[in-house]
């Protein structure tokens, strides 16, 4: 039997309907723990105020209250699920409810919310209020002297994917669908596609959709957010033409060009790039429509791995750019990738499948998880703003010179 949104099952050794574990926990709680849930709690009100809360709610018509659970304790429910995430939904909601008295059920009753009532109100909610608020919060949030977060004038930002597990339930197979080699993975998947900062690591635009969809046309429905003076940075993925027309409205592309692209060399170039040209796969045999690019081919100093690298961008000027440099700062994004599995799996106390057993709850779930990591990113932006939470990860690159005698090799 296929428990309701929302009823959670918890912990390990948690009933779905965990009321009476709950209290024995809380009771449990020392006031030191408290006091720490209740400063967790003030990172999320200091980046995602009540007021502002009350206008996202407005402008989506989720405004009226519910007895029980009003709307705005649901859009801080979703968060705090995803910042405490090891607690049961029960402990959650008694824990905004304690905190947070102006949004108490307006019944005057104290008691925690149930489960069932929990899964209504945020089906009530659904998804919209959690995507506009992420839309008017994120952002980029460097200062010129974040580390990591600018090469040369431009502001550097990173787009990559992830495939989140989310119940396996007929709605959420239905929305998302199974990935493997027969499409019969354990559990269906959402793939979750975010651009963020280089430096903060703030994501500040997402899409989700099913787990089939490629990476090329989920960047497309992103690159409106991108602005002039980005420089940004994707995998091999996104390296098509269409993909690559759609993103240079004004910003700088960094990316890994697909295994399979002819890039025929045209000029060589004294850093060791060389200029040439991209197109569409259906005018590929008439060379129709080229775009100019210039290559940087390289490969890392670790390990057996030699394999060759080639990364095409818009900056087709070596001395704004020299291959060098490219190729290093390409080499960050690894980074990102390392965010996206903590956000996947640490951020989530290490459970492996999201909680939610609903399309709109999975997807809420993910909105949340992605509001909580950008209030941390911001809290620490804001502590200690000339220091990037990069990963401290040693690295060598090689450029490999065209037509050149010797190899370029460069510390990373």
């Amino acid at each position: 039997m296929i428990s309701p949104e929302g009823a959670d099952p918890g912990p390990v050794g948690a009933g779905r309907n965990s009321a009476p574990l709950a209290r024995a926990r809380r009771a449990e709680t020392t006031a030191g723990d408290r006091l720490s849930d209740r400063v967790a709690l003030n990172v999320l009100l200091a980046t995602f105020p009540p007021e502002l809360v009350d206008d996202v709610l407005a402008l989506n018509g989720r405004q009226q209250r519910s007895r029980s659970f009003p709307p705005q304790l649901v859009v801080y429910f979703v968060m705090a699920m995803c910042l405490f995430a090891g607690w049961d939904y029960n402990a959650v909601a008694h824990l905004l409810t304690e905190c947070l008295p102006w949004a108490r059920p307006s019944d005057g009753r104290g008691d925690t919310p149930t489960s069932a009532a929990i899964s209504q109100a945020r089906q009530r909610l659904g998804i919209a209020p959690l995507r506009t608020l992420f839309a008017r919060v994120c952002r980029p949030i460097a200062k010129a002297s974040t580390a990591g977060a600018w090469y040369r004038g431009w502001r550097m930002v990173v787009a990559d994917s992830a495939t989140f597990d989310v119940p396996d339930t007929p709605a959420n197979v239905a929305v998302f669908g199974r990935t493997g080699g027969q499409g019969k993975s354990a559990c269906p998947r959402m793939r979750v596609m975010a651009v963020a900062e280089g430096g903060t690591n703030a994501v500040f635009a997402v899409r989700t959709s099913r787990s089939a969809v490629n990476d090329g046309w989920l960047g497309r429905q992103l690159f409106s957010s991108l602005a002039p003076g980005m420089l940004i940075v994707v995998g091999r993925g996104f390296a098509a033409f269409e993909p690559w027309r759609a993103a240079t409205d004004g910003t700088e592309l960094l990316w890994q060009a697909q295994a399979h692209q002819e890039l025929p060399v045209l000029t060589q170039l004294a850093d060791g790039s060389y200029l040439s040209h991209i197109m569409a796969a259906r005018h590929h045999n008439e060379r129709v429509e080229p775009i100019a690019v210039r290559v940087v081919e390289y490969v890392t100093d670790k390990g057996a791995d030699t394999s060759v690298h080639r990364l095409i961008t818009t900056i087709l000027d070596p001395e704004a750019a020299p291959a060098m440099d490219l190729a290093s700062t390409y080499v960050q994004r690894w980074e990102f990738d390392t965010m996206l599995d903590e956000l996947r799996i640490r951020q989530r106390d290490g459970r492996p499948t999201l909680r939610s057993f609903s399309p709109t709850g999975a997807e809420q779930e993910v909105y949340g998880l992605l509001l909580v990591h950008y209030a941390i990113c911001a809290l620490v932006q804001r502590s200690t703003p000339s220091v990037s939470p990069r990963l401290d990860r040693p690295h060598a690159v090689r450029v490999i010179p065209r037509q050149a005698p010797t190899s370029l090799r460069f510390p990373g």
